[in-house]
């Protein structure tokens, strides 16, 4: 009797005379697996999904991408998976939305990554009052020469900031737009190209809605992917304030990295290998959220693209050149957390689009890795 772990429901189970390649199903829920080629220990998951099985390498890119991580951890104490998953989506070539309660280093993380890099920073605070030409830029009339002249606005830098982004009108938002999906500005008729690597991170206050706007589905989409901060454990509080008792070290924080090797590290991500049968996986996924009963939308194509690039992404930062399934199931949550809507009867039977996500990456089958992995 060999004694086996269900990779869906997680309970054990035994089973007897198992042979490889053999199809195996959990008594709990009914779960069907393909035991793998290589022999299984006890209490082992029977479908392998290949994280164990890879030897990371020593790339440049994953070099450049820990060194930013832990610069930026020199501020930031004792978040070290939201740093990572930040910078993961930074060299995924997308935005991030900080959804957290005030007080908690949302602002301060944009702020020290902009450092840490060494490009042009500039931060919007978002207020009622704010107008489209505030963030995009506006034409100003120059006497001297009887002419308009266009004045970029703070959306022209390769950080930016848009800070309490909730508390600003959909008319402001949408500002936002098109710089967030294409990289470029249109203004007066003409079209302005941002500098690359453009990254924004946006921040909100979950908890106070009074006086604010809500981000539309639309523009809520744009956003690669959601993190929350949360608050610090009580040694790693202790520690900050100990950092903050002569000088904030965000003040002393040095470059370690330029523009031009982050847009070196985006183009690496992208040679990140993805199997076929990774890319069925993660349709597979994206359809579960369409079909499934307790949601109102799904995942969109854009979805199905945001989670290939930062399973590539955050692969390449482990030190991987190639995705296994343990790399989507582990981002999903932060990828499609944000991109999908519940319906009402559901909110009422106290369901949560995380539980229903757990559900998603529990019930669709995980493609199992062969002998020689899934590099080229």
């Amino acid at each position: 009797m060999t004694k086996l772990t269900c990779a869906y429901c997680g309970k054990p189970f035994m089973a007897g005379n198992v042979t490889q390649g053999e199809e195996l199903r959990c008594p709990h829920c009914g779960s069907k697996h393909m035991l793998p080629l290589r022999q299984t220990q006890s209490g082992q998951s029977p479908l392998a999904t290949g994280a164990e099985t890879r030897e990371a390498a020593d790339s440049p890119m994953a070099t450049a991408a820990n060194r930013l991580i832990d610069n930026i951890e020199k501020v930031i104490v004792g978040k070290h998976e939201e740093i990572r998953l930040t910078v993961m989506a930074y060299l995924a070539e997308g935005h991030v939305l900080l959804e957290d309660v005030p007080g908690v280093a949302k602002t301060m993380l944009a702020r020290a990554l902009s450092r840490s890099v060494g490009c042009d920073f500039k931060r919007i605070q978002c207020t009622p009052d704010l107008l489209p030409n505030d963030i995009t830029g506006s034409s100003i009339f120059n006497p001297k020469t009887t002419e308009f002249e266009f004045r970029p606005g703070p959306l022209f830098a390769q950080i930016v900031l848009a800070d309490e982004i909730n508390r600003a009108t959909p008319r402001a938002q949408a500002a936002l737009l098109e710089a967030m999906a294409e990289k470029k500005v249109t203004a007066d008729g003409n079209n302005y190209e941002l500098t690359p690597p453009f990254f924004l991170i946006a921040t909100q206050n979950p908890i106070d809605h009074e006086g604010t706007f809500p981000l539309p589905e639309a523009q809520l989409d744009r956003f690669l992917v959601r993190l929350s901060l949360g608050y610090p454990q009580f040694e790693n509080e202790v520690s900050m304030l100990q950092r903050l008792m002569v000088q904030h070290p965000i003040d002393t924080l040095e470059t370690i990295t330029s523009a031009e090797e982050i847009l070196a590290c985006q183009a690496a991500v992208r040679q990140v290998y993805v199997d076929e049968k990774i890319a069925r996986y993660i349709v597979q996924l994206i359809t579960a959220t369409r079909e499934h009963y307790d949601l109102l939308l799904g995942g969109s194509p854009r979805a199905s693209m945001a989670l290939l690039r930062c399973a590539q992404s955050f692969a390449a930062i482990s030190g991987f050149d190639f995705v296994v399934p343990d790399d989507v199931k582990h981002i999903a949550r932060f990828v499609l957390g944000h991109r999908l809507i519940l319906r009402p009867e559901s909110r009422l039977r106290k369901k949560t689009v995380p539980v229903v996500l757990e559900e998603i990456l529990n019930t669709v089958p995980v493609p199992q890795m062969p002998a020689e992995g899934f590099a080229k």
